[in-house]
């Protein structure tokens, strides 16, 4: 029997039906905008995504916050009181404080209920990566895996789990932390795009650069064409700072030149928007190396 339940947070970006569809228990992660708190929902009925970016377009000040152990307690204990074992896949701990949060509450209820499992892991990934990762964990689910091969399988393959990126605007880059404010100025002067990924760390880093927003995005498929691992056999992930224009003609390209799988294409929500801002687009598949 497989009774567990498996447990991601709200940073993975996934379309809220099909997290529904893959039985996926989601902790909602939030943000505080103009001392309002608002929580990043997967279907985005307390702050909508094109609004949202509207508003970061406008000059919204806002800033995130991890999820704290309260958030975790309640819905793992009541899986577990309900009989099922628990499996969480979590935020990068590179970039957030939520997995570490969860994995607490893993190790407390562990003592609490000696005979169930509960376990929780370290994606090292984030936005529509994370999602894909844990798509194709509950699809293992699905064939009928163990808590044990799955929780086994992702900490195989995460280091597989590629995430590219380029954002459209330096400035809130380095709002976050990622550039420096001298890279911010003269890169947005010059119109240089940078191009990102997470590393083995869970952590972003560039990879290089490209001169006006076409070839950031030609530079992208470049990079997926170079390293993704029989691709004809996968499903793509695309996530998106509203500019659904941008994540369709890196698609069609995609399908047209590496006859993938299918192709997901989704907003990157609040809580990772806030930091990438509007115009981000992103890449997510296995690879020979992220």
């Amino acid at each position: 029997m497989n009774n567990f339940r498996i447990f991601t947070d709200s940073s993975c970006d996934l379309p809220a039906e099909l997290a529904t569809e893959l039985e996926l228990t989601v902790i909602n992660l939030s943000l505080v905008a103009e001392g309002k708190t608002y929580v990043n929902y997967l279907d985005g009925r307390e702050i909508g995504f094109h609004e949202y970016y509207e508003m970061l377009r406008n000059g919204l000040q806002a800033k995130t916050t991890a999820a704290n152990v309260d958030s975790f307690e309640g819905p793992f204990e009541e899986a577990l009181k309900e009989g099922d074992d628990v499996l969480y896949l979590g935020f990068s701990s590179g970039l957030s404080g939520t997995y570490n949060a969860g994995r607490l509450v893993a190790e407390e209820l562990s003592a609490k209920y000696p005979d169930r499992k509960i376990y929780a892991v370290d994606t090292l990934c984030a936005s529509l990566g994370q999602g894909l990762l844990v798509y194709l964990a509950a699809n293992l689910k699905k064939e009928g895996k163990t808590i044990e091969e799955i929780r086994d399988w992702v900490e195989a393959n995460k280091h597989s789990m590629s995430h590219l990126f380029t954002v459209d605007d330096l400035h809130h880059l380095h709002r976050g932390g990622r550039v420096s404010k001298t890279t911010a100025i003269v890169g947005s002067v010059l119109g240089m795009k940078p191009l990102m990924h997470a590393d083995e760390n869970g952590c972003l880093s560039k990879t290089g650069v490209a001169r006006g927003r076409k070839a950031s995005i030609e530079a992208l498929f470049k990079r997926m064409k170079e390293t993704a691992i029989d691709p004809e056999n996968q499903v793509i992930f695309i996530s998106h700072g509203d500019c659904i224009d941008d994540a369709n003609y890196l698609a069609d390209k995609i399908r047209s030149e590496l006859k993938v799988k299918d192709i997901v294409i989704n907003f990157i929500g609040p809580v990772i928007g806030t930091h990438s801002g509007p115009g981000t687009l992103a890449l997510f598949f296995l690879a020979s190396e992220r």
